[in-house]
This record gives structure tokens, C-alpha cells and sequence, in this order.
């Protein structure tokens, strides 16, 4: 049995989608299992409620042969990692009372690095707790997501420019999330392995903004620039926009490690690297998004 947590997510439904064509028994645990599809209901057993309850875990993970485990972002939280590790903390409890054998977790690159950043210092503090649980854990360690693009489709189409908080010139490891699904079903799917492994999901770019607007000019056809946005501005921006201080400051703080190059302090070889490039991203997704 497989367990899926978050399967309306942007990397849950994908990875969800590949354990059900495997004919694998699969189960999922969905807060709105109306947003799940006929075929899903047709074909994996449904556990209604979120994956931070005890109760809804214990059930969920019951006879569970691997979980796929994601903590959901959630913009109204507090400290991001007080968020992650109490989200995390029920699941822990019912690893071990369940006994189940494997868990693949997605979380972030930049193991090894020193200093506070922000959401992904929780991403690594959960790491560390479900590891110490004793489970075989495979620990996906991301970097930037080329779909966080997504949500400037507007500006670039209308203002031709993207805004980040990000540095113009701070190379970014880059990473597809087909991609990323794709590794965590060969391992929810692969009952061969054990022990707990840190499994870097890089795409074969590392790109600056400044490289992504080269790169989505010639792709669409049209002038695209970066500007970036002062973080002091984007803190400002977030928290007037109803987003908590706390999930604010974990955006911040992710975002002045990715420009203290916190992605470089974990290993990645472009010899291991995921297969979808960042101009072949743009033609597939989001060149479409923004013309259509």
C-alpha cells in the first residue's frame, strides 16, 4: 500500500498520477476529497481529513508499505519552523506506531548550511525529526521551482518584466516539479531500498534571473526582463497582502539564503541532473500559460 499525501497539490496529484498507473494499491489522504477526480475515487481508497491529525494518520497509515509525505504550505501560519515540525510531529508518532517501513519527503538542498534560512530551515528541521523516528527516508532535496514562475504569467504578459526578491546574478539549481514527482514515485514505488539518504532533484540549469529572462524572451518571442524587488518591499508586500509575519519572514529568510548561495552547500552534478531544462520548461508550460 502507498500513501499520498497531498494529491490535489502541484507535486502530489503528479506523483499520485504515477503510483495509480503502477496497478499498485494506493491510498490518499485529502482534507476536500471533492477536488479529487472520479478516477481517483475510482481507483485508491480515500482517507478524509488533513494529514496533521492523529487519528486521520493512524488510519492512513495503517498496513502502509511506503508514504509519500509533503508538509503544505500555508500562508497563514506562524514561525515556519514551529509550522513544519508540529505538522510533522503526528506523522512521526504514526511511522512508528504503524511501523511503516519507507517514507520519501519532499524538502529542500541546502543541507550543510550554517546560517537561518527561513523555510528551508524547517524544510531541514523536518528532515532531521523523521529521521529520528528510524524509518528508511529518502530526503528529495530541492531547489528553486521553475513553476514559482507561474504566478507572473500576468506581469510578463502585460509588463514584459518578472519580480523577485532574488539577487539579478545569484545563480539558482532550478528544478521542474514533473520532474521531482517522477523521482518520488520510482521510490514509492521500489520496495528495494533502505536507510536514510538525502537524494539531491536538480534540473540540469543553474540560472540567475537575469539568465530566466534571457531564456524566456527567446522562448516567447518578446523583450522579458527581471527587476528585482528590494526584500525589505517583499516582506511589506506579503503581510498586506493578509500573509502572516511568521510565513513572511520564512519567505524572507529562504530567499536571503538562496542569495547567500545556501543551494551550493549541498552536492549536485549535472551528471544526476533531472532531464527538464529550463528553456524546455518554458516552451511546454509556461509559454502556454501566458499565451492562452
Amino acid at each position: 500500500m502507498i500513501v499520498v499525501t497531498t494529491p490535489t497539490g502541484r507535486i502530489g496529484r503528479q506523483v499520485l498520477g504515477s503510483v495509480l498507473n503502477s496497478g499498485k494499491p494506493v491510498r490518499v489522504i485529502a482534507r476536500d476529497p471533492s477536488r479529487l477526480s472520479p478516477q481517483v475515487h475510482e481507483r485508491a481508497e480515500v482517507v478524509h481529513g488533513s494529514h496533521d491529525d492523529p487519528d486521520v494518520l493512524t488510519q492512513a497509515f495503517a498496513g502502509a508499505d511506503c508514504v509519500f509525505w509533503l508538509v503544505p504550505p500555508d500562508r497563514f501560519a506562524g514561525n515556519a519552523e514551529s509550522y513544519y515540525l508540529g505538522f510533522t510531529r503526528p506523522a512521526c508518532k504514526a511511522i512508528k506506531s504503524q511501523r511503516v517501513p519507507r517514507v520519501v519527503g519532499v524538502s529542500s538542498l541546502g543541507h550543510g548550511y550554517a546560517k537561518d534560512a527561513g523555510l528551508l530551515s524547517a524544510a531541514l528541521a523536518m528532515d532531521r525529526l523523521i529521521e529520528s523516528t528510524g524509518v528508511s527516508y529518502r530526503a528529495l532535496a530541492m531547489p528553486f521551482f521553475m513553476e514559482n514562475l507561474l504566478g507572473q504569467a500576468e506581469a510578463i504578459r502585460t509588463q514584459g518584466t518578472f519580480f523577485l526578491p532574488n539577487a539579478g546574478d545569484r545563480m539558482l539549481a532550478t528544478v521542474a516539479t514533473r520532474d521531482v514527482a517522477t523521482v518520488a514515485a520510482a521510490l514509492l514505488l521500489d520496495d528495494s531500498w533502505s536507510g536514510q539518504h538525502r537524494v539531491p532533484v536538480a534540473g540540469p540549469d543553474d540560472l540567475s534571473p537575469g539568465g530566466m529572462a534571457q531564456i524566456m524572451s527567446e522562448v516567447l518571442d518578446r523583450p522579458v526582463r527581471f527587476q528585482q524587488i528590494p526584500i525589505e518591499s517583499f516582506t511589506t508586500a506579503l503581510t498586506q497582502h493578509g500573509m502572516s509575519d511568521g510565513w513572511a519572514q520564512g519567505l524572507t529568510g529562504m530567499t536571503a539564503a538562496q542569495n547567500d548561495g545556501i543551494y551550493e552547500a549541498e552536492p549536485h552534478t549535472r551528471r544526476s541532473a533531472t532531464p527538464t531544462s529550463f528553456r524546455q520548461w518554458c516552451e511546454e508550460v509556461l509559454k502556454p500559460a501566458i499565451l492562452t
